[in-house]
């Protein structure tokens, strides 16, 4: 049986490889590297049995750091997972320090490759993000992407040959797990959230917007967040916003100079959490590369304040992107122009797992035969 090493470094690496894995157990060995690029408490035990992951086989323990020595360590260490493991392919999702790490080291050493969510370009090379995701792709046998847009940008780059398009794994995800959470009720999901602030605002189901903001464009001046905030604050209904670690000081800060009444401050969301406040929105707004994703396969409208991102939402009115001026984001919150009764099938029918796999079992196939 072949051995398949698969490197993740952030949660949402984590919920998609999970939803892989069960797939590829049939037919490889697989060991789990969770290099550690990303921890917090939804990372812990929690996080792992909400979703009834298999826990890593190692953890890399690498933490945050400047790009330059987080990459570093991770390729370093990694290394000496692939030294001792030896497997015959090595599996990266998405864009992150540890796909671009591991797609280093494994290229170095002339292992195979298997990038997912391949072929995603926003055009941007100031971002990390980009940077990463375009070595990746470069560097792998296969480059499984999700959409057509995904697919025409490979072949602009003549990665047309090692390209496939199977659909997008997020949407295998979000249709396994919202079965778990289908069923709950609202009052009881609320009374689960963690409120930062005291507050008598309560939510009910399409009444709310849903926030979430991290990027440092966005977060990192505090007057740039404090200009979002107060454009939400205008709102005629409820913001559950669900506030990151990293911008929770200046949140406290803002919290001491406006008395925001139409917030519910909450600490961060476990992954269900997510997905059941995600689908129950009026609207979500957020600056997550994946959120605004899974809002359009779950049908809710979403007004994204990043440059770029899957440009596939943007039809029929689902989503906008945004940059956070007052007028604009106000505007767009508001724009009601959405084509209710559109197809959204831009990103696979949820089966993109099976493929991946039946494509990875081809490829050692054609490797044995030549």
């Amino acid at each position: 049986m072949k051995k398949i090493l698969t490197i993740v470094g952030a949660r949402p690496q984590f919920i998609k490889s999970n939803i892989l894995s069960k797939e590829l157990k049939e037919n490889f060995k697989e060991i789990l590297v969770h290099t550690g690029q990303h921890y917090d408490e939804n990372m812990s035990n929690i996080f792992f049995d909400e979703l009834k992951m298999k826990k890593p086989d190692y953890n890399l323990g690498v933490g945050s750091n400047t790009h330059a020595k987080q990459t570093a360590e991770i390729m370093i260490k990694i290394e000496e997972v692939i030294e001792k493991e030896k497997p015959d392919a090595v599996l990266l999702y998405g864009d992150t320090n540890s796909t671009l790490a591991g797609a280093v080291v494994a290229a170095k050493l002339l292992i195979p490759i298997f990038h997912v969510e391949g072929g995603i370009r926003t055009h941007c090379l100031d971002q990390p993000e980009e940077q990463n995701r375009i070595v990746t792709d470069h560097l792998s046998s296969l480059v499984f992407v999700s959409t057509l847009e995904n697919l025409d940008e490979a072949k602009r780059e003549n990665l047309t040959d090692k390209s496939i398009l199977v659909g997008d794994i997020m949407y295998d995800s979000i249709k396994f797990y919202t079965k778990m959470i289908e069923d709950e009720n609202m009052d009881k999901m609320f009374l689960h959230l963690k409120p930062l602030y005291t507050s008598d605002i309560k939510i009910t189901s399409k009444n709310y917007y849903f926030l979430t903001l991290h990027r440092p464009e966005n977060t990192d001046n505090i007057n740039t967040l404090e200009e979002i905030l107060n454009v939400m604050e205008k709102l005629e209904n409820p913001i559950l916003f669900a506030v990151h670690p990293r911008i929770r000081k200046k949140v406290d800060e803002l919290i001491k100079r406006k008395n925001y009444k139409n917030f519910y401050f909450v600490e961060p969301l476990s992954y269900l959490e997510t997905l059941y406040f995600t689908k129950n929105a009026k609207k979500v707004v957020t600056d997550s590369g994946g959120l605004h994703k899974e809002a359009y396969l779950h049908g809710v409208p979403c007004v994204t304040i990043l440059r770029g991102g899957w440009k596939e939402t943007e039809h029929h009115g689902w989503n906008h992107f945004i940059s956070p001026t007052e007028k604009k984001l106000l505007e767009k919150i508001n724009d009601t122009n959405i084509d209710w009764n559109a197809k959204r099938d831009e990103f696979g029918t949820g089966e993109a797992c099976k493929k991946i796999v039946k494509e990875i079992l081809k490829y050692f196939k054609e490797k044995e035969n030549v």
